[in-house]
């Protein structure tokens, strides 16, 4: 139970940070054939690196390689706003761990991002998904799935889009896309859509090498920085989804 409120009192923090809030892990480079295997850690912009204003990047410079949008190929590679794949907020984790046995492998990840530590789930040697929970406290078989994270790009949405999809594709499906990101969060750079698919989900950038961002922001000595303007190449790192304090409760 402590560790329950842990996690929602930190994602409630997060929360108050960012206009699309969740934990999260940084950006990894995305691939269309197969999902990423790297650490997602990754160290936050300096100041001074999210003070300059990007450049934009040429569509041609080979920097996009999403492919056209087109739905998952089945539920198990699904995001929505009930979970990730066969994953679903408000499961415990032996719930999963019974669903996929034989299936899959369970990998603790630890340290993965501030305050939170990761369970890995692993198919044919390769990371799907990650369930996150509080920094240094062992998930047990009865621990409620809160939140989720993928940077795999084999999963997606109904409408197509996940880790890799450019934020022009996305755009075009979702709306006018903000880009926004909160010094006291870490600097995690967030896009949320005129027409977001669900409060629960969030989408995190992937910028182009060797920028910080993927957003072209005004210079601001805000702590939270937005705008509609990005690299014509910066694509979707990550997708976060999670239910805070409206987790369902789990099945007998």
């Amino acid at each position: 139970m402590k560790a329950r409120w842990l996690l929602t009192s930190v994602l409630m923090v997060l929360v108050g940070c960012n206009p699309s809030p969740t934990p999260s892990t940084s950006e990894t480079p995305a691939s269309s054939s197969s999902p990423v295997t790297s650490n997602p850690v990754e160290a936050s912009p300096t100041p001074e690196q999210t003070a300059r204003e990007p450049a934009l990047a040429s569509p041609t410079s080979g920097q996009i390689t999403s492919k056209p949008l087109s739905p998952p190929a089945s539920s198990d590679v699904t995001i929505s706003a009930e979970g990730i794949g066969p994953a679903k907020l408000g499961m415990t984790f032996g719930q999963l761990k019974k669903m996929l046995a034989g299936k899959a492998e369970f990998k603790v990840k630890s340290p993965f991002i501030v305050d939170f530590d990761a369970m890995a789930i692993v198919q044919s040697g390769k990371e799907q998904y990650y369930i996150l929970y509080p920094a240094g406290v062992p998930m047990a078989d009865s621990y409620v799935i809160e939140a989720l994270v993928t940077d795999n790009p084999n999963y997606r949405t109904a409408q197509g889009v996940g880790p890799g999809s450019a934020i022009e594709q996305a755009e075009a499906v979702y709306g006018k896309a903000t880009l926004s990101y909160n010094t006291l969060n870490e600097s995690r750079e967030y896009i949320k859509f005129a027409n977001q698919p669900s409060k629960d989900i969030a989408f995190r950038t992937k910028a182009v090498s060797g920028q910080p961002l993927a957003g072209i922001y005004p210079s601001s000595k805000a702590e939270l920085r937005q705008t509609n303007k990005f690299q014509k190449a910066a694509s979707i790192g990550l997708v976060e989804v999670y239910c805070r304090q409206n987790c369902p409760l789990p099945s007998p």
